[in-house]
Order: C-alpha cells, then structure tokens, then sequence
C-alpha cells in the first residue's frame, strides 16, 4: 500500500506519517523545503522522540519525500491508495490544484483502485473543505470519476507536537507526545478502509470533532492567552500558574456543557478527558511557546473556531459562559508583531474599538450582551 503526505514538518512527519509507516505503508513526504525533502530521499528513515511519563525514541522507516511544486508530486497521487495531507488550513487550498492532477491522470489511465483523501488539520471538516477546492479545477467527467473512486474522508486530530528544540541541527528530527488521536468518519471511504493502528473509525464525526475543538483547542489556546499577560513563556508554565490553570478548568468546564448537551458524553468521562488535556499541557518534555499556541488570533476567533464556536453552543443552550468570555477578551491582549493576524486584530481593534472588531471577526452581533460582557472582561484583564 502506498500513501503521499503533503506536509514534512513536524506534525507531518511525528504524527500522521509516522501512524501509516508503522502500519507498514510507504510513505512519500510532498514538501517545498528543500532540505527536508532531500534528507528524507537520502535517508529513508528518521527518529521520532516520543515523551511521556518516560522519553523514548522510535524510528520511521520506509519513506521518502518529493517536491510538492513538482510534476513528481502528481505521478504520486496518480499511484497512491491513500493522499493525507497536515499543511494548516491556507495551504488547503495550494495544494488542491495538484490533487486535481493526481486524479485527473488516474481519470486517464482508467484507475479505478480506490484512493481516500484525507486531510489531517486542526479544522472542522477539512477534508469536505478540500474536496470543493479540487472540484473547482475539474470538469464533469473527471468529478464523476471521482465521486465514484476517491474518497474524501473527513478527520479529527490531535497530538502536540511543539516546534524543533533549541540548538537542534537535524532537519528531520522531531519530539511528539506519548498522546494521539486520530478519528475518521468511516462512512467516506472508497472501497475497504485500511488497517491503521492509530486511526480510529466513527459514523459520528462531529461529536469529536467539536470534543477536541472545545477541549484541547480551547483550553490550549486560554492557557497561552493567559499564560502571556502573567508573563509566561510556555505553556507548561501557564498551566502550572494555579490561577491559570483553575480559569482554564472552568472553561473547558463550560464548553464540556455543550456538549454533553448536545452529544450525550458522560459527564465522568468528560471531566477525566478534561483533566488528561491539562495533564498533556504540563508534560516536562514538551517545551510549546505561548506566543506559537496564541499565532492567528482572527482564525480562532472566527464562528466555527475554538472561542465563538463553544460560546454559541453555550448561548444556544442557556448554559454559563463566563470563562469562556474572558479566555475571548484574553485575545485582544495578544500583541505579537511576528504575526500578521495579530498585527491585524490590533489596527483595527485600535481604529473600531472592542466590541466591532469582535463582531466583526466572530459573527456576533454588535449589540449582543455576549459582546459587551467581553468587553468587560476585556477592560478587568487590563
């Protein structure tokens, strides 16, 4: 069985392609950088640090990688059982236009083996999102070759992985937690689903998806916002700050509500999955910067993001939200001149004010109470 990863980098390679090659998949890496893409053709193999309660180094073999601006990258998506993808939601989009081509060839040379598609980010229905980006550059007849063969297989993520350590001169090294998860909606795939240890089948997507959004995302990027205004440099110190960490608690708490709300989870496994996410953020071994979490304010305050999502969920059901506000007015403290997100919420917080630029970029009404007990919370983080 053959599989093309777009994306080398650290999640690339320390989780998803490590998942397939340990079920004995070849794997072939599609990157733009050079250097990484050149390292894995000369070494077929890499090592993965896998830390938990104890730190241990696992070896990924039987891959190699090719560029991803090349026709090279086609010829792989034209050969492949399966195309999983971990660039981050912009790229999405980039790399449609090859997944057409990849399909289009198979199109001609009358593949019909199934190929599944699956997209790997942190985003609702990423792949559903991919599928229309490629649809674009197709014609009639090759989208109903690809509605018969290929599958485009929606997925939920989850397993930190931090950037490179200091001093690290290896290009493919990476460390990654003991914790992964990797759920796929089973009821998307093109002919048998592959046996991948690692990756776990539902035919309720959704509820994961938003389990994870609401949990670790949410408390994740809480624990950085706050973590920044006491001046922490990392998450393991934020959430190790009692203050912090009991805030970050409370939220998780309140976003938990919708869901067993609207999912039915078990109040007791909900709050035990609560307490193993803080568990993840304190792990010693993972060195996970607070201005890294807190990159791309705009993104995670949009509707369907970590902040606005669980907060509408809480105004739809009538449930409390207050630690939720407060981790949404903690975003506007963030100030990071390295990240044009953050430089653009700032412009126009300074130009509109809080409550339209919060509008503006969540979809909440202007004259919602939510909006204006944000903006409280906002002034009392001062």
């Amino acid at each position: 069985m053959k599989a093309l990863h777009f994306g080398a980098g650290n999640i690339g390679r320390g989780f998803i392609g490590k998942l397939l090659s340990d079920a004995g998949i070849k794997v072939t890496f599609a990157d733009v950088n050079e250097t990484v893409v050149s390292e894995l053709q000369k070494r077929n193999e890499y090592a993965v640090k896998v830390v938990g309660e104890q730190c241990v180094v696992e070896t990924v073999s039987n891959v190699t990688a090719v560029n991803s601006a090349t026709d090279a990258v086609v010829d792989c998506i034209a050969e492949s059982d399966i195309v999983t993808t971990a660039v981050g939601p912009t790229v999405l989009k980039i790399i449609s236009k090859s997944v057409a081509q990849g399909i289009e060839k198979r199109a001609a040379a009358n593949n019909t083996s199934p190929l599944n598609i699956i997209a790997a980010e942190n985003m609702v229905r990423g792949t559903s999102q991919l599928k229309e980006a490629v649809f674009e550059h197709l014609n009639e007849d090759v989208k109903a070759f690809a509605q018969a063969n290929v599958g485009f297989v929606d997925s939920a993520v989850d397993r930190i992985v931090p950037p490179a350590e200091a001093g690290e001169t290896d290009p493919l090294a990476v460390t990654v937690e003991t914790f992964s998860e990797w759920i796929v909606d089973q009821t998307q795939f093109k002919g048998e689903i592959p046996n991948i240890p690692g990756m776990e089948c539902t035919d309720n997507l959704m509820a994961f998806v938003e389990r994870k959004l609401f949990t670790l995302n949410t408390g994740h990027l809480i624990t950085a916002y706050l973590g920044v205004l006491a001046g922490h440099e990392t998450i393991k110190e934020s959430i190790e700050d009692d203050a912090i960490r009991a805030e970050v608690t409370a939220a998780m708490e309140e976003s938990g509500a919708v869901l067993i709300k609207r999912y039915g989870f078990d109040p007791e496994a909900h709050a035990a999955y609560i307490q193993k996410i803080l568990g993840r953020f304190a792990n010693p071994y993972l060195r996970d910067e607070v201005d890294r979490v807190g990159r791309q304010p705009i993104r995670k305050l949009s509707p369907q993001d970590r902040l606005i999502k669980p907060l509408n969920g809480t105004l739809e059901y009538g449930l409390p939200n207050g630690h939720l506000i407060k981790g949404i007015a903690a975003a506007f403290h963030y100030k990071n001149d390295d990240d044009p997100q953050a430089v653009e919420l700032q412009a126009m917080f300074a130009e509109k004010g809080f409550a339209a630029t919060l509008a503006h970029y969540s979809g909440l009404n202007i004259d919602d109470e939510v909006v204006t007990l944000a903006e409280q919370a906002y002034l009392a983080l001062k």
